[in-house]
Order: structure tokens, then C-alpha cells, then sequence
């Protein structure tokens, strides 16, 4: 692996300096090209850690044409991939999963968590594609599959899931995840998620009360659970939508136990936005967690896309940027906090090495021609060079 020499690099704090990356980590900063390098002018260029999508589900990536959601809510989405998944097949989840991120890999993001539908009506169908697809695109982006239960998950009633499941679990999967929210008993399925994934060793990755009725909150419970068991592996909650209908005193409470917990929260502002609070017709609720709350009791908060073009989301860009502009003003996060939601917050989500550009630093870096990051979220420059593990994704480069 040759070295890459960054010159004339604009750093976040304003440093305009070169780089040298070397065996995939920041080995320098400042000094001169040596011959056979690979050698980059940013121009000036703002360089920073590359971005990383905390939340996908690339098996439903670009169905928004042929799968509508007339009524635009979230059961609405759901009772449509009901009724699709039928006439979905593998290879048409793999093509699509494949062209996403592929596209959020062109945008700067160096690493993706997917999830991946396990019902009895989809057996394990994305999971085979998206495992396909995973190992695929090795050399291009680093994939976590997280098998997302279906519901009814509990009991007798689910039986059928939680064997597909396992079989999910022995064919490779990168975690767990599923939607207590919608269970009958929220708790009772914590509780199960939890040591379905101590089984069977994996991170857990729920979807938690992707609502805005204040008396479904489980992320408390979830918590709690996670501290009571001493539970190994990393935690999230995505969604956590309720919260933000709490009195400021309970969001307090319920995110200095989050944080006890070490557990991230990942917030999903473009699809909640689309799908959550349509029933209020005035004075209409922003349904996204909350944001402050949380990172003021030290939570590790890191946001994601969530939907790409699909019935939970009929837009979206496959870009990392987009949501961060999104954290900015519907989180209300100053730019350079709402990047970090989109890059170092999500590589800690994922157990990946931090990335910057500090000596030691893992060389995971978007060079993005703009002066400042936030200009960088404004303007979206798609003029992009990204690099992964110390290799040159795509760019015209120079051997000196």
C-alpha cells in the first residue's frame, strides 16, 4: 500500500496543512511529497472524517415507485411492504441494496448499518441479498447487517420469527434488531431482544418508540435492562421519537440513564419527519427525539438517513450531508455538532477506530471543496474525494 500525501488540506479548526497517511492512519501532519506517494491537492479543500450512514434499510432502497403509501404514515408504510413483498425477489433486493451504497459510498460515507427484514412473509430473503451485497462490496464500503425482527416476536405467536432469526444469526448477520414499540408488550420484548443477542454474542440495534404518544416510552425500560443484565455488546435505540413529548424533567431523568447504560441513540430526522405527526393538525410536533437532552447527558447521539426513496421516505439523496443539514434545523445543532452526528458518532455506534486527522488517526477522510463544514452541509458539494482505510476511493491522482 503506497502512502497518500495531501497537500494544501483545509482542517474543520481552519489549519490549511499537508497529510501523510501511511499503512491506513494518519502517520503526518506537515512535511514534503516523497517520490511514489499518491499524491492529492485538496486545493484548500476541507478535510475531514469520513461520514458513515448509521441507520439504512437497503432492502427497501428505491421502491418508492412501485410501492406507494397513499395514506404517508408509518402503518401505511408498513401495510404496503406487506402487500409488495410477494413480488420482491432477492435478486431485485440485491440490485437495489447494491446501487445505494454504492451512492453512499460516492457521498463519503465509509461504513453503513443496514437492516434487514426477518418476518414470515419475507423469511430471510433480504437477509440472504444484503448479506451478498455486504461481502460484494468489501473494497468499497464496510456493511453491518442487523437482522430486524418481525412481529408478533413473542411468545408462541412468534415462534416461527424467532427461528428465523437464529437461522439469521448462524448465516452471518452483524446484529439484532426489532420494533418493541410494536409488540404487544414493549417490555417483555426488551428483555427478549436483549437476550436473544447475548445468545447469540451480537450488538443490538432496536427501532424504540418510533411514536409521538407520550405513554409509549420504552427507551427507559430498555436502559435499565441493559444496565440490570450487564449486557456485553454495544446498544442502540433508533428512532426514540416519544421522548420528545416528555416534560423536560423526564427527558432529563430517561437520558442520564441511557447514558449509564452506554448506549447510542440514533436520531432519523428525514423519515419521522415525513411520517410522524400527521395527526396533528396544529401546532404539528417535530418527531425527532430529543436531540439536547440526550447529548447533554453525555449520550453518544449519532443520526442516520433511515429510508432512502422508499414508502417510509419518498426522498432522499444517499447522503450523509443531507441529514446533517437536516440535525441542523430540525435538531438545532450548530454544523459542526451535527456533522459529527454523521461521521464519529456513528463510527462509534459501530465499534470502528476514530477517524480524523490527528497523528494515529484511522485515514477513513472526505476531502469536500468547501472553506468551512458548515459550508460543507449547505452546499453539498458533490465534487467529493474520499478515502477508506488509507486507500484512495476515487479520485484522478498524481504519482510523484
Amino acid at each position: 500500500m503506497r502512502d497518500i500525501f495531501i497537500d494544501n488540506a483545509l482542517l474543520a479548526d481552519g489549519t490549511c496543512t499537508s497529510l501523510r497517511i501511511s499503512n491506513g492512519v494518519i502517520a503526518a501532519i506537515g512535511g514534503e511529497s516523497k517520490h511514489g506517494d499518491i499524491r492529492i491537492d485538496a486545493e484548500r479543500g476541507l478535510v475531514v472524517p469520513a461520514m458513515a450512514e448509521a441507520h439504512a434499510h437497503l432492502d427497501k432502497a428505491f421502491l418508492a415507485e412501485t410501492v406507494m403509501n397513499p395514506t404517508g404514515d408509518l402503518i401505511g408504510a408498513i401495510l404496503a411492504m406487506e402487500v409488495a413483498h410477494g413480488t420482491i425477489t432477492g435478486l431485485d433486493i440485491e440490485a437495489r441494496a447494491e446501487r445505494a451504497a454504492r451512492l453512499m459510498a460516492r457521498n463519503g460515507a465509509t461504513a453503513i448499518r443496514t437492516h434487514a427484514d426477518v418476518t414470515q412473509a419475507n423469511g430471510l430473503t433480504s437477509v440472504t441479498a444484503l448479506l451478498a451485497v455486504r461481502d460484494r462490496l468489501r473494497d468499497v464500503v464496510d456493511i453491518e447487517v442487523f437482522a430486524l425482527t418481525g412481529f408478533p416476536s413473542l411468545g408462541a405467536e412468534g415462534a416461527q420469527v424467532r427461528a428465523l432469526l437464529r437461522e439469521a444469526v448462524s448465516i452471518g448477520v452483524d446484529g439484532i434488531g426489532g420494533c418493541p414499540h410494536l409488540e404487544v408488550d414493549p417490555h417483555a420484548a426488551n428483555e427478549a431482544f436483549l437476550a436473544l443477542a447475548a445468545e447469540a454474542g451480537l450488538p443490538l440495534d432496536l427501532h424504540v418508540d418510533e411514536t409521538l404518544d407520550p405513554s409509549r416510552c420504552g427507551l427507559a425500560d430498555l436502559a435499565a435492562r441493559v444496565i440490570a443484565s450487564g449486557f456485553p455488546h454495544r446498544v442502540a435505540a433508533s428512532h426514540c421519537v416519544s421522548l420528545v413529548m416528555q416534560p423536560a424533567r423526564v427527558q432529563a431523568q430517561i437520558s442520564e440513564r441511557v447514558a449509564e447504560a452506554g448506549m447510542t441513540v440514533i436520531a432519523l430526522p428525514s423519515s419521522n419527519l415525513f411520517l410522524q405527526g400527521r395527526e396533528h393538525g396544529v401546532g404539528t410536533p417535530r418527531a425527532l427525539t430529543a436531540v439536547g437532552a440526550l447529548r447533554r447527558a453525555g449520550v453518544n447521539v449519532a443520526a442516520g438517513a433511515d429510508n432512502l426513496q422508499d414508502p417510509f421516505n419518498p426522498v432522499g439523496r444517499g447522503d450523509c450531508l443531507e441529514t446533517a443539514s437536516l440535525m441542523v434545523m430540525a435538531g438545532h445543532l450548530l454544523p459542526h455538532d451535527a456533522y459529527g452526528t454523521v461521521s464519529t458518532a456513528v463510527r462509534t455506534a459501530m465499534g470502528l477506530p476514530v477517524a480524523g486527522t490527528e497523528v494515529g488517526m484511522a485515514a477513513d477522510l472526505v476531502v469536500i471543496p468547501a472553506a468551512t463544514v458548515r459550508e460543507a452541509i449547505a452546499f453539498a458539494p458533490s465534487e467529493r474525494t474520499v478515502i477508506r482505510g488509507g486507500i484512495l476511493q476515487q479520485y484522478f491522482v498524481q504519482i510523484v
